[in-house]
């Protein structure tokens, strides 16, 4: 569904991404994982077109989106949801996630999403009229979700979304990228969180220094001893 193939990203002279290939597969979670500075979010920033690439390509169900604009690459359903939320914290609740529909394809089915986004999270819909910058970190990192989904995505990219928060809050957080694949969408996910990321994915990938080093299924680099000595702390 998603194809990065020999992607490179300098930062001026600074070269972020050396040559980093992976696949996503359709209604799959998948998982890049590695070091802070490891190059995961510059990848994700790849794809959605933050950032210009220095080689490599990325086609998205076998179409090159690599020389599209931001805007194009979330129309054809690719969605990052970034680090740190990235919310607007004098608006509402509800004034945050209707952000997320405002390209025309989205727009049209706004009531839908926002009616699915309040069931999965039954607590922004109780919160809808209270302002984003007064929640708790953990249903800021809810709303973050809900304006992605709100975009209609085929594919929902994440970007450290359990950073910072309380551990029972990790806990659902992992659980609602469960339930996100398990209703169709296709989560490519980045984490610092290792284990519990590793423990959902259907497919891993580990990032160090800018380059894929290892790929598996999540059992098979739980298992593996330079994950466990490196990350898990094995």
């Amino acid at each position: 569904m998603l194809e990065l193939r020999d992607v490179a990203v300098d930062y001026g002279d600074v070269r972020a991404l050396w040559g980093a290939s992976l696949t996503v597969e359709k209604g799959s979670i998948v998982a890049l994982v590695g070091a802070n500075g490891a190059g995961k979010s510059t990848t994700l920033k790849a794809i959605s077109r933050v950032v210009p690439l220095s080689g490599g390509t990325i086609h998205f169900e076998g179409e090159p989106i690599h020389t599209l604009a931001s805007h194009e690459v979330v129309a054809r359903g690719v969605v990052h949801v970034p680090e740190g939320r990235r919310l607007f914290p004098k608006m509402t609740v509800a004034e945050n996630l209707l952000v997320g529909s405002h390209l025309p394809g989205a727009r049209r089915l706004r009531a839908e999403a926002l009616e699915r986004v309040y069931t999965l999270f039954p607590k922004l819909k109780e919160r809808a009229q209270q302002l984003a910058g007064t929640l708790s970190g953990g249903e800021q990192q809810m709303v973050a979700i809900g304006r992605g989904l709100m975009a209609q995505p085929k594919v929902l990219m994440l970007d450290e979304p359990s950073l910072g928060l309380a551990p029972i809050i990790v806990k659902e957080v992992f659980a609602i990228v469960r339930r996100l694949r398990d209703e169709g969408i296709t989560v490519l996910l980045v984490e610092q969180n290792t284990a519990q990321s590793l423990a959902i994915a259907d497919q891993a990938y580990v990032m160090e220094n800018g380059r894929i080093t290892l790929s598996g299924t999540g059992p098979e680099l739980l298992e593996n001893e330079h994950v466990k000595r490196a990350y898990l702390g094995a």
